[in-house]
């Protein structure tokens, strides 16, 4: 047999021979761990970064749906009908839409009776059932001033017998007899008020519906707000500037020319013709509307490097639009003025803002005025220019373009209260609905 040969002696290690498995399944865990957390930050970067639906900066629709709205085929004594009674309460053999400053009514309607609508905010139908919007083309504005303030001898016989309260509550009558009016209690119903007392008699019965007014001056804060309706500027009533920038042809410094003697906010009329009307520079006349005024005030707007807007009757005038228009920079002097399309213009660019108490401090207006620089001038009338054909009615991308992109804004809202009515299982009529932004004379609050 052979010698076997001995085995050699074990090296000790300082390590146990039973920790090394233990090492090796921690190693083993360790790295199956690691594995783990890369590929789950593997997939969270696949579904973050090529997830289509997780984008968060998606390419808008590049053809969003248009609204469509719904024309009420209204009984003529609401529309040719009013337009007839204005021309016979002036013995006028022309019937046709008179030129004033609250004749968007006409204009969007007119609009809406186009044959090529391409490009509108929205889109006519003549199905009410797929009508997101319902539009009620009644001439308010022009109703409510049927009748003229000085009727001619005779004119109580020729056209007494015109109501323009009548008028309002037949509208309503027939109104609320539509099933498309009961349907939402009126809420995706567009109605257009633009004169300050248009709709008066009636307002509380429309004020779920979007309103297409001025300025809120005399209406509560249940009856409209910045949320649900829209402001509309008045048709400027003198020609256009459509010369260059600059102050060469501007040698007056302040231009003002309307009522002086007003009631409720307007009173600072007044006082502001006491401080400026002898002051170097300036030019303040007290005029009313006419074709010589209209004469005059273009004249002198396209003149001035400044037209004072000082707040009449209501926050809001034609005025402001007609110095727009001019490029004569305006100067606002209206403590609650609302403004029409602020979501794109921003007025500040375009105009000057003192408020009351401060403006009728003597010496303060021509003092800031003339304080101006050139450069700042001409910055305010390139801005002015920039903007001016959202206050053209007849532009193509101009007033009536931008009104309808404004009520389409506010479908979607719409639907949501409409929404918001089918599930509330009781509420007064009487009782707040705290769900807008609202404006009142002691300034704008958020309700709810």
């Amino acid at each position: 047999m052979s010698e076997r040969t001995p085995a050699r002696p074990r090296k000790l290690t300082t390590s146990s021979p039973s920790v090394t498995p233990l090492k090796s399944r921690t190693l083993t865990l360790k790295m199956r761990h690691y594995f783990l957390l890369l590929l789950s930050l593997s997939i969270l970067f696949l579904y973050v970064f090529l997830s289509p639906t997780t984008n968060p900066n998606p390419s808008p629709d590049p053809n969003p749906r248009v609204p469509k709205i719904y024309v009420y085929d209204l009984p003529t004594k609401f529309t040719r009908g009013v337009v007839e009674s204005y021309a016979a309460a002036r013995r006028s053999e022309v019937v046709k839409y008179p030129g004033h400053q609250h004749s968007a009514e006409w204009a969007l309607l007119e609009d809406l009776g186009r044959a090529d609508r391409a490009g509108s905010p929205v889109e006519r139908t003549p199905d009410p059932e797929e009508a997101d919007l319902f539009y009620v083309p009644f001439f308010s504005s022009l109703s409510l001033n049927v009748k003229p303030v000085r009727p001619a001898e005779g004119e109580e016989g020729m056209n007494g017998g015109y109501s323009d309260e009548q008028m309002q509550e037949e509208l309503m009558e027939w109104l609320e007899r539509s099933e498309y009016w009961k349907r939402n209690n009126g809420r995706d119903h567009v109605f257009i008020a633009q004169d300050p007392n248009a709709l008066y008699k009636v307002i509380d019965r429309v004020r779920n519906g979007v309103l297409l007014v001025s300025d809120f001056g005399r209406l509560k804060g249940d009856q409209a707000s910045l949320v649900k309706d829209v402001i509309l500027p008045y048709s400027h009533r003198i020609n256009s500037y459509n010369g260059e920038i600059g102050i060469e042809n501007r040698p007056s410094l302040i231009f003002f020319m309307g009522n002086r003697y007003r009631k409720e906010g307007g009173k600072v009329r007044d006082t502001l013709f006491q401080i400026l009307e002898n002051e170097k520079d300036t030019i303040i006349k007290h005029g009313a509307q006419s074709r010589v005024g209209r004469r005059m005030a273009s004249q002198g707007m396209h003149s001035s490097k400044f037209c004072l807007h000082p707040a009449g009757d209501t926050p809001s005038a034609c005025r402001l639009f007609d110095a727009i228009v001019s490029l004569c920079v305006p100067v606002i002097v209206s403590d609650y003025i609302e403004l029409p399309f602020e979501d794109v213009i921003d007025y500040k660019k375009i105009a000057i803002f003192v408020d009351t108490d401060t403006a009728v401090q003597p010496g303060y207006l021509t003092s800031l005025l003339r304080g101006i620089s050139t450069e700042m001038i001409l910055n305010y009338q390139q801005e002015l220019k920039l903007v001016k054909h959202y206050f053209e009615y007849d532009h193509p991308n101009g007033t009536v373009n931008e009104i309808w992109r404004q009520v389409s804004s506010k479908v979607p809202l719409i639907k949501l209260m409409i929404n918001r009515d089918k599930r509330l299982v009781k509420r007064g009529l009487d009782d707040p609905d705290c769900s807008c932004l609202c404006t009142k004379v002691n300034g704008t609050t958020i309700q709810g």
